[in-house]
């Protein structure tokens, strides 16, 4: 069995989980990580995904719209701009979104902001269309 370390998921609204887990994966803005127990100290910013968090065997998908993620050896702690548990997403909040981003892309004013804008939109159409179904 896995060594367990300490996980918690915390957006505005409330605390979504706070347990010890054996993993948890996180879409970092650099790519995904996947944290275990004694994992060298790292903090970055996530990108719009989904957080995997598997504890007693059993896993749990919560999606989230950014933030950031604060790794230690003991514990990990994920701190979203948004985060909801998979089961609970709908498409009207996602479409709701992309219609946001869709318009800031719009209203860019240079080319690192469309790039940015773009990045964004991306991201959130790729989220779509891997937890909803068609």
């Amino acid at each position: 069995m896995a060594q367990s370390f300490k996980f918690d998921l915390v957006s505005p609204e409330r605390l979504l989980v706070s347990q010890d887990v054996e993993s948890v994966v996180i879409p970092g803005t650099e790519g995904e990580l996947t944290v275990m127990a004694t994992h060298a100290p790292t903090m970055t910013s996530i990108k719009p995904g989904v957080v995997a968090v598997t504890a007693g065997g059993k896993t749990e998908r919560y999606v989230v719209f950014g933030g950031f993620a604060d790794i230690l050896p003991d514990g990990c702690t994920v701190l979203a701009e948004s985060a909801v548990h998979v089961d609970d997403i709908n498409r009207e909040d996602i479409a709701r979104r992309i219609q946001e981003a869709r318009e800031d892309l719009e209203d860019a004013g240079d080319h690192e902001a469309r790039l940015r804008a773009e990045d964004f939109l991306h991201q959130l159409t790729t989220l779509e269309g891997a937890i909803l179904p068609a």
